[in-house]
């Protein structure tokens, strides 16, 4: 029994261990979509309707700075030629501070700082019908 005991800590602990760090965790998508009232002044989330920022829709997943139809900035551009995608991981990073990830990206937005957030904006822009 101790050994089974002893072996349960070393497997949770390992698996701990290797984990991806920064995964982001679906939340709360309710909460998502209340806090995405923020984003709305600039983002939707339909297909092809853009507004000050490109729509959201389908965003899990695409390369940063192609968002069909919207004309992003330089910065954001490179970024995206760079190989960067927006995964859970990398969306979570720049919520949380964008011109920091993207220094001089036209998003005035300051930034989502409570992870809780972040993760629950996350879970509802996954949540949309794609």
């Amino acid at each position: 029994m101790k050994k089974t005991l002893q072996f349960g800590i070393l497997t949770g602990f390992a698996a701990a261990l290797l984990a991806p760090v920064g995964a982001v965790q679906a939340q709360d998508i309710e909460a998502g979509k209340a806090v995405f009232k923020k984003c709305q002044v600039c983002h939707t989330v339909e297909e092809g309707k853009n507004r000050v920022g490109p729509s959201l829709y389908g965003v899990i997943g695409r390369t940063a700075g192609t968002a069909e139809g919207y004309r992003f900035s330089s910065a954001m551009t490179a970024h995206g030629e760079e190989g960067n995608a927006w995964t859970e991981a990398a969306l979570d990073e720049y919520l949380q501070a964008p011109r920091k990830v993207v220094p001089k990206t036209r998003m005035a937005f300051p930034g989502l700082k409570d992870a809780a957030d972040r993760a629950n904006v996350i879970a509802y822009l996954k949540s949309v019908p794609q």
